[in-house]
């Protein structure tokens, strides 16, 4: 018996763990369906290029994509200690004030505008530069400036020969521009959820951590949820344990609606089509699934410039010895510095899309093999399109049906489109002459709108932002699966507190927005206490 079990281990899972066993009359046990995160790749800040297989995902992929040729895409997500936040690009960015502002005012998520949800970004942080309304210092979350590749200075650079501003602060008063990104590494190392939240408060007895273990099942009695069954990996044994005061389902964008419908939580014709006894007619379980989608260019470059110079084995080799001796070099680059916001619909009420800069040309899957190149990513930041997570049988060892739903709405392919215009013009800027080649993908030959799209519905890919399938909303909004307070609907001793709660995805990278959820909830659960 404990007070709280939570169901993930991912980056809302381990703030919930640290946050909530402060108080040492609280016990906490933490299921992660992964492994701790031992692999020296995971604190590397570059090792994420390597870890997106299956050594620390769950291998998914999409349904195939009607809008995007039918194609099956490669879907990432975390599966280890840290979930997300061990294996991503260490990207911090919290969205624009007015996606906040948006949830409270018109999703009914009451508590949720952004003066509202500030002071737990800001709890959350540490950040090595800044301290004023924005920003804090002194949080577990260590939020550092990079040094910065030769080639982001030129990007930078480059965008303002475009006619863009530059920003030193896309967390601050205004979102818009272009310039360096922030990070959640410092001195070398990834700063993790769980090297942040969890390595500190390892040794209180009050907490209890289990990985390789992988949450069946939420044990219902009379419209209450009273505890788990589990199973760990490499046993046939059917563990249950009890929450005697609620269990928090934290099993990510994924995971946390694939979680609530094995336990007969959600719309009832589906349930019963995949043999899963209906507990709680839920019909926004698996709902409102949406996410980024980008479209990139990568240019070539004429000489060895880019990070692609350390593909050869013994330049990897030198690569890791630099790090292993003075935690500098690649290996200590999140390969993604700089990047901005800007409009592809100047009718919009903030930036709606997001560029990364990358110093490299393999990290894309579907790429043209090149020697040395570069690469831009664009991304449609609020779409309109939705899809859903549903079922494939009741064996909870199945994979979920992954639907984006990309591009289902023609806004979203305009917009898509148009900010693929603007990333192409900006790597054709002075700045880069002395260091491009030309364009490889989509090339020269990509000219019209529809050319581009072609070339979109071929090779876009995720952003790795899902979010929404398990929308909070207000009281009468029937797709709604949380209220405010993060409680699953109908059902007593439930809630759901990650970035599956996120009833629009916000305008930026997730992993910081996901820890302020879980930063907030922690505090409602405590204050309700």
């Amino acid at each position: 018996m404990y007070d709280y079990i939570i169901t993930g281990g991912g980056p809302a899972g381990c703030v919930l763990a640290n946050r909530l066993t402060a108080n040492p009359d609280i016990s906490v046990l933490l299921l992660e369906s992964g492994n701790t995160d031992y692999h020296p790749l995971i604190h590397m800040p570059a090792g994420f290029a390597k870890l997106t297989g299956e050594t620390a995902t769950w291998g998914y992929s999409t349904v195939p994509q009607q809008h995007l040729n039918n194609r099956e895409m490669w879907y990432p997500q975390g599966r280890v200690l840290g979930g997300g936040s061990s294996i991503n690009a260490q990207v911090y960015t919290r969205g624009h004030p007015s996606d906040y502002d948006e949830w409270a005012a018109e999703e009914g998520c009451e508590g949720w505008s952004f003066d509202e949800v500030l002071p737990y970004f800001r709890k959350a942080e540490d950040n090595i530069r800044l301290v004023n309304r924005f920003h804090g210092v002194g949080g577990p979350l260590q939020v550092s400036d990079p040094v910065p590749h030769p080639l982001t200075n030129t990007f930078v650079r480059a965008a303002q020969e475009a006619g863009f501003p530059f920003s030193a602060d896309f967390n601050g008063a205004v979102q818009e521009g272009f310039g360096y990104y922030q990070l959640t590494n410092r001195a070398g190392k990834r700063c993790s959820a769980a090297a942040a939240y969890i390595k500190p408060v390892l040794k209180r007895s009050n907490l209890t951590i289990i990985t390789k273990a992988t949450v069946k099942k939420i044990l219902i009695e009379n419209d209450r949820a009273v505890g788990v069954q589990y199973v760990q990996r490499g046993s046939n044994q059917l563990f249950s344990v009890r929450a005697q005061q609620e269990v928090l389902v934290t099993s990510g964008a994924v995971g946390s609606p694939k979680l609530l419908l094995l336990s007969g939580i959600g719309p009832a014709n589906h349930l019963k089509n995949v043999g899963v006894d209906v507990v709680h007619d839920l019909p926004g379980v698996g709902e409102n699934f949406h996410d980024h989608m980008d479209v990139f260019v990568v240019s070539e470059c004429s000489g060895d410039y880019s990070f692609d110079r350390y593909k050869p084995w013994y330049m990897n080799l030198w690569a890791g010895l630099q790090y292993l001796l003075f935690k500098t070099g690649p290996v200590a680059s999140n390969l993604c510095d700089g990047g901005g916001f800007w409009y592809a619909d100047k009718a919009s009420r903030s930036p709606d899309i997001q560029f990364h800069f990358l110093p490299g040309s393999g990290l894309e899957h579907g790429l043209k093999q090149i020697r040395n190149g570069v690469t831009l990513n664009s991304a449609l930041l609020r779409p309109k399109s939705r899809g859903t997570v549903r079922l494939r049988s009741a064996t909870f060892t199945d994979t979920p049906l992954i639907d984006p739903n990309y591009w289902a709405e023609e806004y979203d392919r305009r917009l898509s489109v148009e900010g693929f215009k603007l990333a192409r013009d900006i790597m054709a800027q002075p700045a880069f002459r002395p260091f491009i080649k030309g364009e490889v993908m989509p090339g020269a030959d990509a000219k019209t709108d529809q050319q581009i799209m072609e070339y979109a519905k071929q090779f876009s890919k995720t952003d790795y932002h899902p979010v929404g399938a398990c929308k909070m909303g207000a009281v009468n909004d029937e797709w709604s699966v949380v209220g405010p307070d993060l409680r699953v609907r109908g059902i007593d001793g439930l809630r759901v507190m990650d970035s599956s709660v996120m009833p629009r995805v916000v305008s930026a990278n997730t992993n910081a927005a996901t820890i302020m959820i879980a930063e907030k909830g922690a505090a409602l659960i405590l204050k309700a206490k």
